[in-house]
C-alpha cells in the first residue's frame, strides 16, 4: 500500500504574496514536504527571499529560520512592517541610520538615496557574492531585484523593489525602512557617496561657471571627487521630491505592487 505523501499547510501574509504563484496568493494552501527542510529553505522554495520575512509561526509558535519543519505542520509567514504579526521577529531590528548597498540593476536609485543623505554603495562590477559579503560584513541593507542574491544565507537585511521606476523605488524604500525622519538631504555626494562640506566662493571659484558665481554665495564640495554643489534648478526639483517624501507616513511599511519581475 502506497504511503501518503507528507505535506505542510502554509499561509503567507501581506506583501510576501507578491512572490508566490497566483494559485497560492492570499490563501492557505498545502505543499508537499521533502524530508525535514529548514523554515528558510521551505519559504524560499516557494518564492519569498528570507530578508523580506519578519515573523514565522509553526503550529502557533514563533520559530527561527533554522527550525526544521515536520510533516503536517501549519506554517504562517509574515512580512516586515506588519504590526499585527504575532511572535518574535526572525529579522534583525531596524537600524537607526540604515546604510545600503545596491546591485548593478538599481544604479539610478543610488543617486536618489545619496541625495537624501544615506550612505549607499554601488559599483557596476559587483558580483553577487561580493554584494552579499559586503551587506553582511558592513551591516548594509541589500537592495536588489535579483531574488538569487537576496536568498544568499549571509544576507541579513534586504529588500526587493517591486517597481522598475527609480522614483517609485525610492518611495518604496523610504516607506519600508521608515526613512522620512532620518533623511539628511543634500549632505552627501551623489557621485561618490562622500559626506559634503561647506565651501566659500573663493574655494570653488575656478570650478564653477561664472554665472553661478555671480548668482550664488553658498556652496558645498565633495572631499572625495571635488564636485561642487549649489542650489540651482536641479536642486529645486530635488527639494520638491524631498518635500513629497516627507509627507509619507514615517513608519516601516509594505509595498502594494505587482509580483516580482512584472
Amino acid at each position: 500500500m502506497e504511503q501518503p505523501k507528507a505535506v505542510v499547510t502554509l499561509r503567507f501574509h501581506g506583501a510576501l504574496n507578491d512572490f508566490l504563484s497566483p494559485a497560492h496568493r492570499h490563501q492557505t494552501f498545502s505543499h508537499p514536504l521533502q524530508g525535514r527542510p529548514s523554515v528558510k529553505d521551505l519559504i524560499e522554495s516557494l518564492g519569498p527571499p528570507h530578508p523580506e520575512v519578519d515573523v514565522v509561526r509553526v503550529d502557533g509558535e514563533a520559530v527561527a529560520f533554522t527550525h526544521r519543519v515536520a510533516p503536517g505542520a501549519r506554517v504562517e509567514v509574515y512580512p516586515a512592517g506588519m504590526d499585527e504579526a504575532p511572535g518574535v521577529r526572525v529579522g534583525p531590528p531596524l537600524q537607526e541610520m540604515p546604510r545600503f548597498i545596491l546591485d548593478v540593476g538599481l544604479g539610478r536609485l543610488v543617486g536618489f538615496l545619496r541625495m537624501l543623505g544615506f550612505d549607499t554603495l554601488w559599483r557596476n562590477d559587483f558580483e553577487d557574492d561580493v554584494l552579499a559579503r559586503i551587506s553582511h560584513d558592513e551591516d548594509r541593507v541589500l537592495l536588489s531585484r535579483d531574488l538569487g542574491v537576496l536568498k544568499r544565507g549571509e544576507v541579513l537585511r534586504g529588500y526587493f523593489p517591486r517597481s522598475t521606476d527609480p522614483a517609485e523605488q525610492l518611495v518604496e524604500v523610504v516607506r519600508r525602512y521608515g526613512l522620512t525622519s532620518r533623511m539628511r538631504p543634500f549632505s552627501r555626494c551623489v557621485a561618490c557617496n562622500a559626506a559634503l562640506t561647506a565651501a566659500e566662493l573663493s574655494e570653488v571659484a575656478g570650478r564653477i561657471p561664472e554665472r553661478v558665481a555671480e548668482r550664488h554665495s553658498r556652496f558645498q564640495q565633495c572631499p572625495g571627487c571635488h564636485r561642487v554643489y549649489w542650489a540651482g534648478t536641479h536642486h529645486q526639483r530635488m527639494q520638491a521630491l524631498v518635500d513629497r517624501l516627507r509627507e509619507l507616513e514615517d513608519a516601516p511599511g509594505s509595498p502594494r505592487r505587482s509580483e516580482p519581475g512584472k
